[in-house]
Formats: C-alpha cells, sequence, structure tokens
C-alpha cells in the first residue's frame, strides 16, 4: 500500500478539511497495523520453519533405521527443543494478544503438570498492601475479609562461601610455659589443645561439602569436571579440572569401605538380583575408548512386601567373563535372578569358589524372547511326540 499523500487542508473548503484529515489519520494507522502485520507473518513463518524442521527429526529419530535412532537420553534432549519452540510461540501469542485491544476469545490454559510446591520448602511472603485502608465513604478503617494467594517457585544459584577456621594464640605474661593453640589432636605436657576440625583432604582447599557437590554433579547429573571447572570460574573461583579430580579420586578412596560394607550387607541376603552392561572406559595409549563392564549387584523386595531396605552396589571389571561374577559374589549362598548369559553357570557348579552353589532363577522377561519361535512349532498327531525348533529342545 502506498504512503499516504501530503495534501493542503487549507484548500479545501473548511467544512470538507475534519473529514479529510480523519481519513489520512485512518489511512496512516493502516499503513502501520499492515507494517506490523508483515512483521508479525515474517515471524511467524520462520516459528513454523523451525517446528516443521523439529518435527520431521522427530520423526527421524522414531521411525528412522535402527542404527540411526537416538538413545533414550537424546531422544529426551530432543523432544525439550520441541517442548522449547512451542513455549516460545506460545508466548509470543500471548504478547500480541495483551497488546491489541480488540477483546479476543478467551482460551483455556493449557494441561500441563505445573508440579506441586512441597510444603515444607522455605516461604518468603510478600504482602502488598492497599495505599489506603480508610474507607472512600469516610466509614473509618476497612477491614480484611480475605486474601488471594499466589505462589511461584524462586531457585537461588548455588552460593560459593569461604569457611575460615581461625585458631588463636595465647600466652600468659608472668609465667614461660610457651603459647597455647588449637591443634589438632595435640598435647603438650600437661595443656592439651583445643582440637581443630578434621578435614578430608588435610591443609586442602575443599570442605566435605564441596567434595559432595562435585561428586554428586558428576556422577548423578553427568556433569563433566572441565564443564565444572567452568561454572566456578563463572563466579570468580578458577579451580582446574585436574584438582577437581584430585578431589573425586580422595573421595573414592575413603568411600571404598563404605561400599565394601554395602556389598557385605547385600550379599547377607537370601535373594539377589545381578546384571552387567558396557561401560565405554578411557584408553589413553590408544587414543580411543574400550569397552568395559559394570555389575550391578541389587536388591529390592518391595513389591513382594520385604523388610530388608533396597540397595545397589555396581563393580568394575574390564571384560564379561563369569569370573568377575564369581569375585563379586564372594560370600553369598542364596538365590540369584539372573538373564540367559551362559557365564553364570560356573555359579551353579560344585567347584564354585567363595561359597557353595548358588541357586539360580531366570527372568521371565528374558524366558519370553524365546517363545517368539512357537509359531514355527509343528505340532503332531497325540500319538506322536512333538516336534520342537533345535534351540528349545
Amino acid at each position: 500500500m502506498p504512503a499516504a499523500a501530503k495534501i493542503d487542508l487549507s484548500s479545501l473548503p473548511e467544512g470538507q478539511r475534519d473529514i479529510i484529515a480523519d481519513l489520512l489519520r485512518e489511512h496512516a494507522n493502516l499503513l502501520a497495523a499492515n507494517a506490523v502485520l508483515k512483521a508479525e507473518a515474517v515471524d511467524l513463518k520462520q516459528i513454523v520453519e523451525r517446528l516443521e524442521h523439529l518435527v520431521a527429526e522427530l520423526n527421524h529419530v522414531v521411525h528412522g533405521k535402527k542404527s540411526e535412532k537416538l538413545g533414550e537420553d537424546d531422544r529426551q534432549l530432543a523432544f525439550e527443543d520441541l517442548e522449547t519452540a512451542v513455549a516460545e510461540v506460545e508466548t509470543q501469542h500471548d504478547e500480541r494478544a495483551s497488546s491489541d485491544e480488540a477483546p479476543r476469545r478467551k482460551v483455556a490454559p493449557a494441561q500441563r503438570n505445573r508440579g506441586n510446591l512441597p510444603a515444607d520448602l522455605p516461604r518468603i511472603e510478600q504482602i502488598i498492601e492497599p495505599d489506603s485502608l480508610e474507607c472512600p465513604c469516610g466509614c473509618g478503617r476497612m477491614h480484611k475479609i480475605g486474601e488471594d494467594r499466589t505462589e511461584r517457585l524462586d531457585i537461588v544459584p548455588a552460593q560459593l562461601r569461604v569457611l575460615a577456621t581461625i585458631r588463636p594464640k595465647y600466652a600468659c605474661r608472668v609465667c614461660t610455659d610457651g603459647v597455647t593453640q588449637g591443634e589438632p589432636s595435640c598435647a603438650i605436657g600437661s595443656r592439651t589443645m583445643a582440637s581443630a576440625p578434621a578435614a578430608l583432604i588435610e591443609g586442602g582447599l575443599p570442605t566435605e561439602g564441596a567434595i559432595a557437590h562435585v561428586l554428586v554433579a558428576k556422577y548423578a547429573d553427568h556433569l563433566p569436571l572441565y564443564c565444572q571447572s567452568q561454572i566456578l570460574a563463572r563466579s570468580g573461583v578458577s579451580i582446574h579440572r585436574s584438582t577437581l579430580a584430585d578431589w573425586v579420586g580422595v573421595a573414592g578412596f575413603h568411600l571404598r569401605p563404605v561400599v565394601d560394607r554395602l556389598a557385605e550387607h547385600l550379599k547377607s541376603s537370601g535373594k539377589l538380583f545381578m546384571d552387567e552392561t558396557t561401560a565405554p572406559v578411557l584408553d589413553p595409549g590408544r587414543g580411543r575408548t574400550k569397552t568395559g563392564y559394570l555389575w550391578a549387584l541389587a536388591r529390592d523386595d518391595r513389591a513382594w512386601g520385604g523388610d530388608d531396605p533396597p540397595g545397589v552396589v555396581f563393580f568394575y571389571a574390564p571384560d564379561r567373563g563369569g569370573r568377575n561374577a564369581e569375585t563379586f559374589l564372594h560370600g553369598f549362598d542364596g538365590t540369584l535372578q539372573l538373564d540367559g548369559y551362559t557365564g553364570y553357570n560356573r555359579l551353579t557348579r560344585p567347584s564354585r569358589k567363595g561359597g557353595d552353589p548358588i541357586r539360580v532363577a531366570h527372568c521371565w522377561a528374558h524366558a519370553r524372547r524365546r517363545l517368539v519361535v512357537l509359531p514355527h512349532v509343528t505340532l503332531l498327531p497325540l500319538a506322536s511326540s512333538r516336534v520342537l525348533p533345535a534351540d528349545l529342545a
């Protein structure tokens, strides 16, 4: 639409000047609205193209070739991208609707799981009072009859702090028995020094809470140490990845007795479950990773009303040999639930090392896999025997 032409209103009759001026203003408003709509159309086109691309990617993930399918974690990341794009579109729609003076049809809010805020979370209340509690009619002070309460989830980022241990020095002005100062488990003559708090890393930088945070972030949240180093740097604390690795190594050494005690406690049970899975392991000499195995020994009798609490302990082995299971299960003589891996057969032999032969309970989920060949079973007349496939015989 062309721009509005400049018209000399003074050349028009006096009775038509106001009409022409109103038409010109309306025309200018239409031009501005048209420009806004064009910009919105461009934005919406870009959003639609982005959503179409994400939908195509998800279709490829879900329905693509087996070799090209992503894992569960990667698939969740793809869904996160799609949901983020949808939220962006909805926000833009709400912003445009709020800025438009024309009334719009009320749309029901989307049914999403916003999450329930636990009652034990600390709550900081912000009370917004009216400017005046005096009745506008002059009747006096108004009384509270209710309130509207809205709760939102707030997150305070991790705060770094320094714990300073101060050991004052004391001496007598009269005698010369020396200086008294707090030292860990130290005694001089008849004077016993006050003990300073013990530290996991003597003379080191981190507290036990800092080490626990690094461990949880690395193993529970899958956050590599170099990423944690970058996060700390944003707060002005420069700690190299190698230093964080030293902390993890020290913590692993001190946690080893806890893991051993947990394994000993689990192996005192009458029934356990064991399985193994692959794990990529660094192989510096070859410049790539190699395949290792994590073995899980678990107990969970909650579904059967068991009294023992659930627990799991992990062992690492460089291969899948059954001798590893024999080593990990040293001292266990109960029932072991397993899959069909033949490496566990050595656990049932009289020559088993570390205990009596184990009673094996195979998993029904793995047994059902063999039933897929049933359509190929040939049933002969009742007087004859049944012919089974070789792998079921």
